[in-house]
Order: C-alpha cells, then sequence, then structure tokens
C-alpha cells in the first residue's frame, strides 16, 4: 500500500471513530425539544463529513474530489457551531464535549490542508 492511501485510510478511520463518539454523545443528550433539534442538526452536519469524504474517494475528477472535501470541511465547521451551542446552552448536560470540539478542529485542520494541497498552494 502506497503512502497516500494508508493516508486515505487513517484519515477515513478516524473521521469514522469520530462520527461514532458523536452519535453515542448524541444518544445521550437530554430529551428536551431544545436539545433534539439542534442534536438533530449535529447529527446531520457530523455524519456529512465522514459521508462526503468517502463519496469524494469515488470521484471522477480533482475537481469533485475537492468539491466533496470542501462539503467535509463546511460539515464540520456547522458541527462545531451545533456543538457550541448545545455546551453553551447546557442543552448537553454534564457531557464533555472537549474530545468532540477537539477532534472537529483537528479534523477542518486535516480538510483545509487537503484543499489547499489540491489547489496548489501549499
Amino acid at each position: 500500500m502506497d503512502e497516500k492511501t494508508e493516508l486515505k485510510n487513517k484519515y477515513k478511520r478516524r473521521f469514522y471513530d469520530f462520527t461514532l463518539e458523536l452519535i453515542k454523545f448524541i444518544d445521550s443528550l437530554p430529551r428536551t425539544n431544545v436539545s433534539n433539534r439542534i442534536g438533530d442538526q449535529l447529527l446531520r452536519s457530523g455524519t456529512s463529513i465522514i459521508a462526503n469524504y468517502i463519496e469524494g474517494q469515488s470521484a471522477s475528477s480533482k475537481k469533485d474530489f475537492t468539491n466533496f472535501i470542501n462539503h467535509s470541511l463546511k460539515s464540520a465547521n456547522e458541527s462545531k457551531l451545533w456543538l457550541s451551542l448545545l455546551k453553551d446552552s447546557k442543552h448537553c448536560g454534564n457531557q464533555d464535549t472537549t474530545w468532540l470540539m477537539q477532534e472537529l478542529i483537528e479534523i477542518s485542520k486535516i480538510l483545509a490542508s487537503t484543499i489547499l494541497s489540491l489547489k496548489g498552494k501549499k
């Protein structure tokens, strides 16, 4: 396996593991109107990160691949918003959001760096 494929697989595993932890977190939210609605938004945007990344793996062109990675980045940024709202509005009970937020920040950096590389700006 070449280095590029190993890196893609490493990122895919990391994004997948993040998604599993996110699902556990959302399942543990209190059942209130606000946490249900924001949790639904977080689930949608959070699972979209890996979905677009995986979809991009079979893109038909570099431009198409870049678009999928860009959608993943946007979903990661959106997820940071929903997670922050849950935390700051105290709608996530005692659940610790630190790891999820840190992982979203790291995932965003990975995706942004990938986009810059694809565009030849890195």
